[in-house]
C-alpha cells in the first residue's frame, strides 16, 4: 500500500455523546480544516469554542473530551492549541470554586507548567501583589497569546500556580530556535519575566493537588486519541482507494486493520468510562492522578502502535508525497512526547506498590 486518500468531510470522534450531540461541532470542524497552518485562525477559533465548551467534571467530561479529540483528528496542531485554552478556562474556574480572586477569562491563553535545569520562574510579594521573575521554558507560542496559567517557585520551596498577562512591562519572548517538523506552527521558547504582576491561583501545591489537575491530563490524551483515530481514518482510506483500483487488501492489511479497530475501541470504551466517573465525583480524590497515568500510557502506547501499524502497510510514498498524512505523522509523533514513557509507568508503578489500583 502506498497511497492515502482523504476526500470525506471532517468526522467527530464519538466517546459516548448522540450522533445528533456530535452535529453540533459539524461547523467547528470545518473552521479546524479551513485553519490548517493558520495559527491566528485556530486562535480565534479557541476563543469561540472556549465561551460554551463545558469544563471537566461539570457533567459533560466525554463532550469535551469528543470536542478534543475530533478537532485533533482534522489537525494535530489545531488541537495543540485548542487543549491548553481550553484547560486555563478550567483551571481559572477551579480556582475562583476554591477561593481565589476571580480572573476574566478573555483573548488567547496557555497553560505553562514545565521545568528545565538552569531555567527558574519565581514569585514573589511585592506588597501590592505578588511579582514574577525569572525563565520559563516550554511555553508554547507564547508570543502570540494573551495570558497564560503558568507555575512558579515560592521563597519557601513550593510552587503555585497564577495567571499572568503575556503583554504586560517586564514579559519577553526568546526566539524558540524551533526546528522541529512536528508542530511547526506551535513552536515551544523561554519567556522572560522582570518584576510581572501575577494573580494567585489557589494555594502552594493547589495546582498540582487538585482532580483537576488528572483531569486535564486526560484531556491532552483525549486530543492523542484524536490523532491516532486520524491516522486510522487515513490507513483504512487507503486499503479503499486500493481496492477501487483492483488491489484488494491482504490477509495481513486486514489484521492490522482489525488490531488497529480493536485497540480504538477499548479506549473510546475506557474514555467514556472514566468521563463518567468523574461527572459523578468518582474520581475526586488521590486516585485520579493514577487513573490519569493509566490513560495517558495506554493512549500514548496504542498512538505509537497504530502509527507503527499503518507506516510499515503503507510504506513510504505518503511520507514522501502526502503533505496531510506527513504533517499529521510529524505532529502527532512530537505530540505524544509529553508522555514521559516508562518515567510515567514508574509513576504509577509507586502508587500501585501502596495498593492504588482497581485489581
Amino acid at each position: 500500500m502506498n497511497s492515502t486518500r482523504e476526500t470525506r468531510a471532517p468526522r467527530p470522534v464519538r466517546i459516548s455523546s448522540t450522533p445528533a450531540e456530535l452535529a453540533a461541532i459539524s461547523p467547528l470542524l470545518d473552521a479546524a480544516g479551513a485553519g490548517v497552518g493558520d495559527v491566528p485562525a485556530l486562535l480565534a477559533l479557541a476563543k469561540d469554542v472556549g465561551e460554551t465548551a463545558p469544563h471537566p467534571g461539570a457533567g459533560k467530561t466525554a463532550f469535551l473530551w469528543e470536542v478534543l479529540a475530533s478537532v485533533t483528528a482534522v489537525d494535530i496542531a489545531a488541537g495543540r492549541i485548542l487543549e491548553p485554552h481550553l484547560d486555563a478556562a478550567a483551571i481559572l474556574g477551579q480556582a475562583e470554586a476554591a477561593g481565589s480572586a476571580r480572573v476574566c477569562f478573555d483573548g488567547a491563553w496557555g497553560v505553562f507548567a514545565a521545568e528545565a535545569p538552569g531555567q527558574r520562574l519565581e514569585a514573589s510579594d511585592a506588597g501590592a501583589g505578588v511579582v514574577l521573575n525569572g525563565s520559563k521554558p516550554w511555553c508554547s507560542i507564547a508570543a502570540q497569546l494573551d495570558h497564560a496559567v503558568l507555575t512558579a517557585h515560592l521563597a519557601d520551596g513550593g510552587r503555585a500556580a497564577f495567571a499572568v498577562d503575556l503583554h504586560a512591562a517586564g514579559v519577553s519572548f526568546a526566539d524558540p530556535e524551533w526546528t522541529s517538523l512536528g508542530l511547526r506552527e506551535v513552536p515551544s521558547g523561554t519567556v522572560h519575566f522582570d518584576d510581572v504582576p501575577a494573580v494567585p491561583l489557589g494555594a502552594a501545591g493547589w495546582y498540582y493537588q487538585r482532580p483537576g489537575f488528572a483531569w486535564g491530563g486526560m484531556g491532552v490524551a483525549a486530543c492523542w486519541l484524536g490523532g491516532a483515530v486520524a491516522v486510522a481514518r487515513s490507513y483504512q482510506d487507503a486499503l479503499k482507494t486500493a481496492a477501487e483500483r483492483g488491489r484488494e487488501p491482504d490477509q495481513l492489511a486486514l489484521a492490522h486493520l482489525g488490531d488497529i479497530d480493536r485497540t480504538l475501541a477499548g479506549l473510546i470504551q475506557y474514555l467514556a468510562r472514566t468521563a463518567a466517573r468523574i461527572d459523578a465525583g468518582d474520581l475526586s480524590g488521590p486516585g485520579a492522578w493514577s487513573e490519569a497515568l493509566r490513560i495517558r500510557g495506554s493512549v500514548a502506547a496504542a498512538v505509537e502502535r497504530i502509527q507503527s501499524l499503518v507506516s510499515q502497510n503503507l510504506g513510504p510514498a505518503p511520507l514522501a508525497f502526502d503533505a496531510r498524512y506527513g504533517k499529521r505523522m510529524a505532529d502527532l509523533s512530537l505530540y505524544i512526547r509529553q508522555h514521559h514513557a516508562m518515567r510515567d509507568d514508574a509513576q504509577l508503578g509507586a502508587l500501585t506498590f501502596k495498593e492504588d489500583h482497581p485489581w
